[in-house]
């Protein structure tokens, strides 16, 4: 008799575990699949380390994936990814339009799908998007120029002069990016405060095929030639740039051209990319928006957390994102504004960055 009572209060005493294991540690076991597009981006690979390592922190394995910007590379890795027991994809899409097919396979074996940055377009796999305020970026870069280029006090006859540049086609992102800045700056397009010699003001004009410094190089180098831009020669006070990458290529092209800090045009970023922070303290990148890629993560990780465990992942916006198949409960982090005046206290006081890693 008093063995068969032990018994009973062993398995009694094995009840909590049993159920903690349920509904805790097992899901802290699964696998979460992460899907960057590429490693030549500074701020991709950022991503990726930052989501790997706060997704482990959390007790989550990992598989992430970098495609080198190639589609079929992409949509083969994610491919493994739903064969190989991924319990939640996290995907920054290449192209937000191309992955339908292989999200339709995830979706049957009711995998959840986290667009990341990025909205996957025409694709009802999608369960949420998490995102900074990229609308809110295009306005702050456009507002920005506003301010440094006193148009609210200038006229048509005495005009500021700009190019534009935004970035991939296929990357939805361009929309709110491109599309916030020019509602700021199209007033002044219209009444010609701002002159675009080139009249390459519309997005796909002012498109970057996969963001490319290199491309915006060559674009920028053909805009120099066709309008004499240079500093003794065409006057260009600024050119507005979607983020850090396509400022680069522009920077490149305008030192080419034979401009100096002491006469460079203005010109915007995002991402604080390394390259950029260092062009802005040598005076030829004059800002970029700061998108802290440990906030954007965290935030990931509560709603990957929230999916495993059954419950809602945190959102802030179930209006603004349609991806074609209806409107994609989002999170919206938000943007800072970053210049040579507050790096310190931006990027170095808070680890996003050493001193050393600037010089």
């Amino acid at each position: 008799m008093k063995k068969i009572v032990l018994a009973l209060i062993a398995a009694a005493m094995m009840i909590p575990f049993i159920g903690c294991n349920k509904g805790g540690s097992s899901s802290k076991a699964s696998k979460i699949g992460v899907s960057m597009p590429t490693k030549d981006l500074q701020r991709w690979n950022q991503d990726g380390a930052n989501m790997k390592a706060q997704l482990e922190k959390a007790g989550y394995a990992v598989d992430l994936q970098y495609a080198a910007n190639d589609i079929p590379t992409q949509i083969s890795q994610i491919e493994n990814m739903v064969t190989g027991g991924c319990k939640v994809l996290v995907i920054a899409s290449i192209d937000g339009s191309a992955l339908s097919n292989v999200l339709d396979s995830a979706k049957k074996k009711g995998i959840q799908v986290i667009a990341y940055d990025r909205l996957i377009m025409n694709s009802d796999a999608v369960s949420y998007y998490a995102t900074f305020d990229n609308y809110k970026v295009g306005t702050m870069q456009g507002d920005y120029l506003v301010d440094q280029l006193k148009l609210k006090s200038r006229s048509a006859d005495d005009p500021v002069y700009m190019e534009f540049f935004t970035g991939d086609p296929g990357d939805n992102n361009i929309n709110f990016f491109f599309g916030g800045a020019m509602d700021v700056l199209t007033p002044y397009l219209n009444s010609g405060v701002i002159v675009c010699r080139s009249g390459q003001t519309a997005k796909a004009q002012a498109a970057t095929l996969n963001w490319s410094t290199e491309e915006a190089q060559k674009r920028m180098e053909n805009l120099i030639t066709a309008n004499g831009y240079a500093p003794n020669g065409t006057k260009l006070d600024a050119v507005y740039c979607s983020n850090d990458s396509t400022a680069n290529g522009v920077t490149t092209a305008l030192l080419g051209a034979g401009y100096t800090a002491e006469n460079f045009p203005v010109i915007t970023g995002q991402d604080c990319d390394k390259v950029a922070v260092k062009n802005m303290l040598a005076g030829t990148q004059a800002m970029s928006i700061f998108k802290d890629t440990r906030t954007l993560a965290s935030k990931v990780v509560e709603m990957v957390d929230a999916i495993m465990k059954g419950s809602n992942p945190p959102v802030n916006d179930t209006k603004t994102y349609n991806n074609g198949t209806g409107v994609i409960p989002s999170f919206l982090c938000e943007p800072v504004f970053g210049t040579k005046d507050n790096y310190k206290t931006l990027l170095i006081d808070s680890g996003y960055y050493t001193e050393a890693e600037l010089k």
